[in-house]
């Protein structure tokens, strides 16, 4: 046996306590055999427990009616969030602000990430109000069942910029095996063939048909499957839904104004676009480790450390980037409108 591996036996064993997802980079998360025995769905089944304890302690964040619609379809959409004149400034504050911008391309797709640090709050006062209000941290903490400050960026998504393969992101998946939020807040609005969030109703609930298809996933995905579920982001065809008792997938063709706060352990994807377009956000994410039995006690939270998580995730993978990668490349000083760079082509 090669001796690196034994040295490494104990890392892999710890990482099975984690949120650790990928199958190719852990020989005991991607092992067939374990795999057949129950490892990744004892992993899903104890992370969905924990989820659902730590959400009833968070209850009492949101109204009775975003819990139930959150319990059936695993999201909360909220039309019209912000009063119309506060959405009007709040708009244009997001849209004429100018700062550093990361950019990443998959396929035909840009995805630019602009962070909400001090400086960005700072100069969007109705941004940093909006993401510390009572009812968007409410949301935010009980869909991803923790209580914990989300990473925020301003986001947009670029569609048709090249003449590359269509962007992944149009495939259904699960981001991860475990409980875990998104929230989009569109500042544009958002039109059925221009790349709208897809969401299949349901799928975040580990019925017993979701969890076999997690097994035979689990036992394929280390070698059998594609590149991305491989790394654990498990993708589905459309025509496997009903199988698993699910059904066809949501598009949140929606006015700007809108807030859709998800569980993305649900299949979702990017609606493909039909033309060249552009979809502005507010976009948030939060993702701890699903086996912790408490809610709080996050120390990546406090004021001061919250809101700079994001450039610091940027200058970790700059300055380790032969070891940890960095697809998001610095993009300059930007609006989040602005038209893709000349140098995306095919």
């Amino acid at each position: 046996m090669n001796p690196l591996r034994i040295l490494l036996f104990p890392w892999w064993l710890a990482e099975l306590a984690t949120g650790a997802k990928a199958f190719s980079d852990n020989p005991l998360i991607g092992s067939p055999l374990l795999n057949r025995w129950g490892l990744h769905v004892g992993r899903v089944r104890i992370a969905a427990a924990l989820a659902r304890s730590r959400r009833q302690r968070l209850s009492g964040l949101i109204s009775a009616e975003e819990r139930a619609a959150f319990e059936r379809d695993g999201f909360v959409m909220k039309r019209d969030f912000l009063p119309p004149q506060e959405f009007a400034r709040l708009r244009e504050e997001a849209l004429s602000y100018r700062g550093p911008a990361r950019e990443m391309v998959q396929g035909d797709t840009i995805t630019r990430r602009m962070a909400l640090d001090p400086a960005a709050l700072d100069a969007m006062p109705g941004v940093r109000t909006l993401i510390r209000s009572a009812k968007w941290r409410g949301l935010m903490r009980y869909v991803g069942s923790f209580d914990s400050e989300p990473v925020g960026y301003i986001q947009t998504i670029l569609s048709h910029v090249n003449d590359r393969e269509p962007d992944p992101q149009t495939a259904l998946h699960a981001d991860t095996f475990h409980a875990t939020v998104k929230a989009f807040y569109f500042l544009t609005d958002v039109d059925a063939e221009e790349g709208p969030f897809v969401y299949v109703p349901g799928s975040h609930r580990m019925t017993p048909e979701r969890l076999a298809w997690e097994k035979e996933r689990s036992i394929r995905a280390r070698d059998g499957l594609d590149r991305l579920s491989s790394r654990g982001s498990l993708r589905i065809r459309q025509d496997e839904l009903a199988s698993l008792g699910l059904p066809a997938p949501k598009a949140f063709a929606v006015p700007a104004n809108t807030l859709v706060v998800a569980d993305t352990s649900g299949f979702h994807a990017r609606g493909p676009s039909v033309r060249p377009s552009i979809r502005v956000e507010i976009w948030t994410y939060g993702r701890r480790n699903p086996f912790l039995p408490w809610t709080g006690f996050d120390l990546l939270s406090l004021p001061g450390i919250a809101e700079r998580r994001a450039n610091w995730m940027w200058a970790a993978r700059d300055r380790f980037r032969a070891w940890l990668g960095q697809p998001w490349r610095d993009a300059g000083i930007k609006t989040p409108a602005a038209p893709a760079a000349e140098d995306v082509g095919g």
